[in-house]
């Protein structure tokens, strides 16, 4: 009889343990952050331009190591040539402001195996990547017929870290592969400019996103009945 309440017992704290985990499968999360853009204006990233950002996300925890999430990002990215070092683009004295706003699917690998368990790591790094669709809106009218609406690749990496409960932090980097040279509203052949300050349009503006972000996990707490 002993035996079969230590079995009984031991299955019952197996219980409470599963379905806590299976309940971790659902989160959601909102963050703020900072938003870079490199292109013609800016050749290389610079931290000085950046613009506010803001996100809301969506997670489904497959596994301990695999997730999906389902992103918003809204902010904007700016730009200026009197910021750069080169020449050109000092003498050529071009600005922007871009609006963006994006949609995205990723996938995250979690290095560690991460979920709220005392057993299990309360922290770990992860890179993600996907795809995204992003609509953006230049400050100034635009200065060719190009669409603004837009595939975007995002992939980045970032750390997870559990503060207590349910609770989570998330500090995350990713970069945003676009297929248009016109984030900046300078690209392609510009007729307004001589050809001695022509852009080097077979390069694609790219923007970045740095992002604190708290979520929280459905967790369930099984209690047995009676």
């Amino acid at each position: 009889m002993t035996n079969l309440r230590v079995y009984v017992l031991i299955f019952a704290i197996a219980s409470v343990y599963t379905t806590q985990l299976w309940a971790q499968k659902i989160e959601i999360g909102a963050g703020l952050g900072a938003m870079n853009y490199k292109g013609d204006i800016s050749p290389y990233l610079q931290i000085g331009t950046a613009k506010l950002g803001g996100n809301l996300f969506f997670r489904y925890n497959l596994k301990k190591d695999l997730s999906f999430r389902a992103s918003a990002l809204m902010g904007s990215i700016a730009g200026d040539d009197k910021n750069s070092s080169d020449p050109f683009n000092q003498q050529r004295g071009k600005n922007f402001s871009t609006t963006i706003n994006e949609l995205s699917l990723t996938a995250e690998y979690n290095f560690f195996n991460y979920q709220y368990h005392r057993y299990h790591k309360d922290w770990s790094p992860y890179v993600f990547g996907g795809v995204g669709f992003m609509k953006f809106s230049p400050r100034d009218n635009p200065t060719a017929d190009y669409k603004q609406n837009q595939i975007v690749l995002p992939f980045g990496v970032g750390i997870k870290y559990n503060i207590k409960g349910p609770w989570d932090l998330n500090f995350e980097f990713g970069t945003r592969k676009t297929f248009t040279d016109y984030l900046d509203n300078l690209g392609g052949n510009d007729p307004t400019l001589p050809k001695t300050q022509q852009n080097d349009y077979s390069k694609g503006d790219m923007y970045y996103y740095t992002s604190l972000t708290l979520s929280f996990k459905f967790i369930k707490i099984y209690c047995p009945p009676n």
